[in-house]
C-alpha cells in the first residue's frame, strides 16, 4: 500500500527497519532534485525531474544535473525505474499515484515551503528519508547561516516577476527581502499573497528598489523599458534578479539570500 506521507516523516523513516541497502529515489520535482543531489549518495538516484537538466529552470547546477537520468514525471517512466522511494511535490498524476500504489513504492509529497523555517525542516526530512541526516543537518546550517536577518535599516523593495506577478506577505520571497535588509512594498499596493501589480500603481507609489526576473534574463522587460519608469530613474533601482531563485527553497535559499545581500550593500544602512 502506498504511503503518503506528509511532513514531518523523520522519525517514521528512521525507527522502521533498516533495508539492506540505502533506498533508491526517484524525485519528479526540481525543488526537491536541489536538495536530494546534496543529500543522497548519487548512486541512490536513479531519477530527477527534467526540468532540473533545464537551464531556464534548474536549481541545480547543469553539470551536476546532467549526470543522472532525467524524467518528465509519468508513471511508466517512473516505474521502469523500479525506485524504492518518490518524492515529488504536492501535484502528482493520478496514473502516477495509481502506479506506485500498485507495486507498493512508496511515495512521498512536500509542499511548496512558505518559510525559511519550513525549507529547513523539509530538507532535514528528505535527508532522514534517504538515510543520510547528518547531511540534511549540516545543509540547514547553512541554509540558517545566510539566512540570517539584516541588522540593516529595510529600503522599500518589490520583486516584479513577468506581467506584474509580485509575491506578497505569507510566501518565501517575502520573508528572503526582510531578511535581507528589505521592505516588500506588496502590502503598501494592498496585494493578496501572489499578485498583479499594475504599472500605474507601481508609478504612483515607487519602491526604492525593482528586482527584475526579466531584466536577469533578457536585461529589460516592459516595465524597467517603459518612458514612465525611466523618468524615475532617481526613484527607482532596478536589479536584475534570477528567476531560479524565485522557484526553491533549500539550497536556493543561500543563492537567493546571496543575492540580496549584494544588492543592499549599495545602499547606505
Amino acid at each position: 500500500m502506498i504511503r503518503l506521507l506528509a511532513l514531518p516523516i523523520a522519525a517514521a523513516l528512521l525507527t522502521s527497519a533498516a533495508p539492506v541497502r540505502p533506498p533508491r529515489i526517484v524525485s519528479i520535482n526540481p525543488c526537491i532534485d536541489a536538495v536530494l543531489v546534496r543529500v543522497a549518495d548519487p548512486a541512490q538516484i536513479a531519477g530527477i525531474s527534467h526540468y532540473s537538466q533545464d537551464p531556464r529552470a534548474t536549481s541545480i547546477p547543469l553539470g551536476i544535473a546532467n549526470r543522472f537520468h532525467a524524467t518528465s514525471g509519468t508513471a511508466e517512466e517512473v516505474v521502469a525505474l523500479r525506485p524504492d522511494m518518490v518524492l515529488t511535490g504536492p501535484h502528482t498524476e493520478p496514473a502516477t499515484v495509481a502506479a506506485l500504489k500498485r507495486l507498493h513504492i512508496t511515495l512521498v509529497q512536500y509542499k511548496v515551503p512558505e518559510s525559511v523555517a519550513e525549507s529547513i525542516t523539509q530538507v532535514r526530512d528528505i535527508a532522514a528519508a534517504v538515510r543520510h541526516p547528518e547531511r540534511g543537518a549540516a545543509l540547514a546550517a547553512r541554509i540558517a547561516a545566510a539566512a540570517t536577518p539584516s541588522r540593516a535599516t529595510p529600503v522599500s523593495a518589490l520583486i516584479w516577476q513577468s506581467g506584474g506577478l509580485v509575491p506578497g506577505s505569507g510566501t518565501l520571497p517575502d520573508e528572503l527581502l526582510r531578511r535581507g535588509g528589505f521592505r516588500n512594498m506588496s502590502a503598501a499596493y494592498g496585494l493578496k499573497k501572489w499578485d498583479v501589480l499594475p504599472l500605474e500603481y507601481l508609478i504612483a507609489k515607487p519602491p526604492r528598489v525593482l528586482l527584475s526576473t526579466a531584466a536577469a534574463e533578457t536585461g529589460e522587460d516592459r516595465v524597467t523599458s517603459h518612458p514612465a519608469v525611466r523618468r524615475l530613474a532617481h526613484h527607482i533601482a532596478v536589479a536584475p534578479y534570477p528567476t531560479r531563485l524565485m522557484n526553491c527553497g533549500g539550497p536556493t535559499i543561500i543563492d537567493a539570500m546571496a543575492r540580496l545581500r549584494q544588492v543592499r550593500s549599495g545602499f547606505a544602512a
